[in-house]
């Protein structure tokens, strides 16, 4: 059998391999991915995300066994923070997720973030295709907890869940993070702790001040509500909802995965699953498409002219508009 037909095949070994090959980007891991391509769209791709301190690896163990107890198989993409020492991952998602140990319907892959912004590394998308093409209809893909830079998820997952806990500081800390925007289900994790009621008040204001559902106003004296407006009469607008869950004991799982599969039901109904399949793509092909400019480009400026235009910019005798006009053109002003 050839390395493509083991792993549609689920061998796991020849997944472990080729995992490797592409997080390193070796040729062998690209050509495997260009014959598996056709095989990949059929995964439910769901993004954890959220500050450090919420729970959410914990969160994603008890999402995968519940999706087990269902015979779903579920890949998991723990992205970490790198190692200062080794430049790989930490391994931190791997201590919480020993329930999933030794299942053969659990794939769990860490990867280091390799100094990658936004959460996820680099390679993340490729390795998403793989479990994709391997058969896993679930694929979990956890970022690190970088808090504020975080919404490169929304870009690659169908569905994101965005984890708060109550007791990690201001109940305002949500928006100046930025990343409710791309909530698709917000998760109140921890929900056993003092204050869960003021945290989940106050991310309720705050998805009434984006997503207006009513408008609710006094006229003489009396408290009228008006229905919000909707995106369009015929797709209603998904309002996300908040879900609160323990996870370390698995309380609130099933009705989180109850969400989950209502915003999938949500986004195929809509048309919005393709759309946001479309914009997937398209975020990939921009990433590779820059990545291989930028690759021809060192391939044809020697680095004696690079260097040359990068110290006369560093100088500031030329600007950097200056700098980028004489490196693609080939001539120094």
């Amino acid at each position: 059998m050839t390395p493509t037909d083991l792993i549609l095949s689920g061998n796991r070994l020849a997944l472990s391999r080729l995992l490797t090959q592409v997080e390193n980007d070796t040729p062998e891991g690209r050509a495997a991915l260009m014959e598996l391509f056709p095989h990949t769209g059929q995964a439910h791709l769901i993004g954890v995300t959220g500050a450090p301190g919420t729970g959410k690896s914990s969160l994603v163990n008890q999402i995968a066994l519940h999706y087990r107890k269902q015979g779903q198989r579920v890949a998991i993409v723990a992205v970490d923070p790198s190692s200062p020492f080794t430049g790989g991952a930490v391994l931190g998602d791997r201590v919480r997720m020993r329930d999933l140990a030794g299942d053969p319907g659990v794939f769990i892959r860490s990867m280091a973030s390799r100094g990658s912004l936004g959460g996820l590394a680099q390679t993340t998308a490729s390795v998403v295709q793989v479990f994709d093409a391997a058969g896993f209809e679930v694929i979990l893909i956890e970022t690190v907890g970088a808090g504020q830079a975080e919404v490169d998820i929304a870009r690659m997952a169908h569905t994101t869940l965005v984890v708060e806990a109550p007791g990690l500081g201001d109940d305002v800390q949500a928006i100046k993070a930025g990343i409710l925007e791309i909530a698709d289900i917000l998760v109140v994790n921890k929900a056993d702790r003092p204050g869960v009621e003021n945290t989940e008040r106050a991310l309720r204001g705050m998805l009434e001040l984006a997503h207006p559902v009513k408008r609710v106003f006094m006229h003489h004296g009396q408290r009228m509500e008006v229905p919000g407006r909707q995106a369009d009469s015929q797709t209603p607008m998904w309002i996300a909802p908040i879900q609160r869950t323990v996870a370390t004991e698995g309380t609130g799982i099933p009705e989180l995965v109850e969400a989950i599969a209502r915003h999938a039901a949500h986004l195929r109904a809509t048309g919005d699953w393709q759309a946001r399949e479309r914009a997937r793509i398209e975020s990939e092909l921009e990433i590779h498409i820059r990545e291989t400019l930028m690759s021809r480009f060192r391939e044809d400026v020697p680095d004696e002219r690079y260097q040359a235009v990068l110290s006369r910019l560093i100088e500031r005798q030329i600007s950097p508009w200056e700098a980028v006009s004489a490196l693609l053109n080939g001539r120094s002003k």
